[in-house]
């Protein structure tokens, strides 16, 4: 499996900080093992705008999620991305957890954090443990996108003002995956056939569905390789949907 760059200079320094730490609660995960990924869709390197473009993944699953994938992408010398989408199992009650960063040329422009509901809201154990976490006070807060329903109370899409909310959005990025760590701990499978389960496929189809309508990204892959990639991208790699019930 491809290796992510997290020892390059290269990398942003929240960038870097955020691959390491979420590789390290990854680490904690029960029956943590590697995924196969198709040597096209692991290491991608490609021309947008005459800059390169690359791309890397690392996909993983444990007890409780059918997929942890963390993903870094570089344009050039001037963007760099970091998307973050843990999957859960649909028979276990816990959430899709996801975490983005963009970083343009005057530092980072987005970052977001949640923990997203795969049923009507969060579970009562989940919902108190988010409610116990000090939330910083970040002066930039971000719009979320039409289609961000998908999203809980508690997300955060901020734009960091400073290095010190930087440390706090990592911080919080960290408060969030203990928090999953813990349910994931505590939570156990139930039938595939149960009403709960499906609900839940149900919902997490919603969430891979409201998150293709960001068309900024299809526009990217489509420029920097080409439409017929792009689309098995988002709907292998990216956004992939759980296994029928």
């Amino acid at each position: 499996m491809p290796q992510l760059p997290v020892n390059g200079e290269e990398l942003h320094p929240l960038v870097k900080s955020l691959v390491e730490r979420i590789k390290q609660r990854r680490a904690e995960m029960p029956e943590l093992s590697a995924l196969s990924i198709d040597p096209a869709m692991g290491e991608i390197a490609g021309m947008l705008d005459g800059e390169q473009l690359f791309i890397w993944n690392e996909l993983h699953s444990c007890r409780g999620m059918r997929k942890l994938h963390l993903e870094i992408a570089m344009l050039g010398i001037g963007l760099q991305i970091l998307h973050c989408v843990f999957f859960p199992d649909p028979r276990f009650d816990l959430p899709i957890f996801g975490t983005d960063v963009v970083v343009g040329p005057t530092g980072v422009s987005a970052a977001i954090v949640d923990l997203s509901p795969v049923r009507e809201e969060l579970s009562k154990s989940l919902a108190k443990r988010l409610r116990g976490i000090s939330i910083p006070s970040f002066k930039q807060t971000r719009e979320l996108p039409a289609w961000g329903t998908i999203f809980s109370p508690f997300v955060r899409f901020i734009r960091p003002s400073s290095k010190e909310e930087e440390a706090g959005f990592l911080e919080l990025v960290d408060q969030y995956l203990i928090c999953l760590s813990s349910e994931v701990l505590q939570k156990k499978p139930e039938s595939s056939s149960a009403a709960s389960t499906i609900m839940r496929y149900q919902a997490q189809l919603n969430y891979c569905s409201k998150q293709k309508r960001n068309d900024k990204t299809r526009r990217i892959l489509e420029k920097a390789f080409n439409p017929q990639w792009a689309n098995r991208y988002i709907e292998e790699v990216l956004f992939d949907e759980p296994p029928l019930c």
